[in-house]
């Protein structure tokens, strides 16, 4: 068992295969509320083991200080309800829906119900390889979003965590943090064990034919979509370093950009016509790295590559233009490539 701050430096060395959780456990609220109540002219908040604050957007002029909501203001018609947050020690915390009734100078409790917004069953599941994540609020209306902190370096959180493009040491890693927050401002922690899958990245360097010319991720472009080219592999140009995965389909490989040699999560596609913003409907681009045929590439024995989606060769169009698939190579032996390592490039 390692803890999450247990990691060495090179994270970037491992290639991520699989993500599973442990069962979460729920944290629990500890603070204890009671009902808002009138003032003079003001609205008190009462309970204890919590911090107070405003959720979202409040009418213009109301504020709060400490456990007590003033306004200041004319008086205004039918004003939306108001949401507080009830923080405790812990960070989780309890919503309050309050309907309002604003006077000059005045905002007091309407004749409406006060609403408790409370999140629980914070839980998770495995599912292919990732963990995705779900809860329940109180307020069935209500919007939930879940993140993950304490995560080892190299995964980012998200729901589902997933394992693509993450370069996280194997391993096991307890008091990973699972955060569920509702659109009123409610929280609930839980924690949970995370166990990383990942092979050893020993493949880095480009594919090459024999003009020199490799994939290049055009301009240095770092996002889905970007335009793989055409383009001198050496050593210095970060645009053309990649690092060679093993495919999900036998004999296939898959080219994860990785810039001086930190995997992006971005892999070298053809999406086969499936991207309105793909200049050419067979040009390849970069796309978030999935288990999917688009991004998996068979070397033919003749050198040429195969992308197993399409059926279609790799070919090159000059230096900087975008590479595409066709459905033979071309006659002049730029579709020929050759995974060169980075330490046979130029440098």
């Amino acid at each position: 068992m390692v803890g999450a701050a247990a990691l060495p430096a090179s994270a970037q060395t491992y290639q991520d295969t699989a993500l599973s959780g442990s069962a979460v456990t729920d944290s629990t609220f500890a603070g204890v509320l009671a009902a808002p109540a009138n003032g003079a002219g003001v609205i008190s908040l009462s309970g204890t083991g919590v911090t107070w604050s405003l959720h979202g957007t409040p009418p213009t002029g109301v504020t709060l200080t400490g456990t007590t909501i003033s306004y200041s203001g004319a008086a205004v018609a039918s004003p939306p309800s108001i949401v507080v947050d009830a923080t405790d020690t812990h960070g989780n915390a309890e919503a309050l829906v309050i309907p309002i009734v604003l006077t000059t100078n005045s905002i007091q409790l309407s004749g409406g119900r006060v609403t408790t917004v409370t999140l629980s069953a914070l839980a998770d599941s495995n599912v292919s390889g990732t963990v995705k994540f779900s809860a329940t609020s109180s307020a069935s209306s209500d919007t939930v979003t879940i993140g993950e902190s304490n995560l080892p370096i190299g995964l980012t959180s998200g729901n589902p965590l997933t394992y693509v493009g993450g370069t996280a040491a194997p391993g096991t890693y307890t008091g990973v943090v699972a955060t569920a927050t509702d659109s009123d401002g409610a929280v609930l922690n839980g924690t949970f064990t995370l166990t990383v899958t990942a092979g050893t990245i020993t493949t880095y360097g480009d594919e090459v034919n024999h003009f020199g010319n490799g994939f290049d991720a055009y301009q240095q472009h770092h996002y889905p979509g970007a335009i793989i080219a055409g383009w001198t592999a050496t050593q210095p140009d970060p645009a053309t370093h990649f690092i060679l995965n093993n495919g999900t389909h036998v004999g296939a490989y898959q080219f994860e950009y990785a810039p001086n040699g930190s995997g992006s999560g971005l892999c070298v596609s053809d999406p086969g016509g499936g991207w309105a913003s793909d200049p050419l409907r067979d040009g390849l681009i970069l796309a978030s790295c999935n288990t999917g045929p688009w991004q998996q590439f068979i070397p033919q024995s003749n050198g040429t590559l195969l992308n197993v989606a399409t059926g279609l060769y790799v070919n090159p169009d000059g230096t900087g233009a975008q590479l595409r698939g066709g459905s033979s190579p071309t006659s002049w032996g730029g579709s020929d490539y050759t995974w060169t390592n980075y330490s046979s490039l130029p440098g």
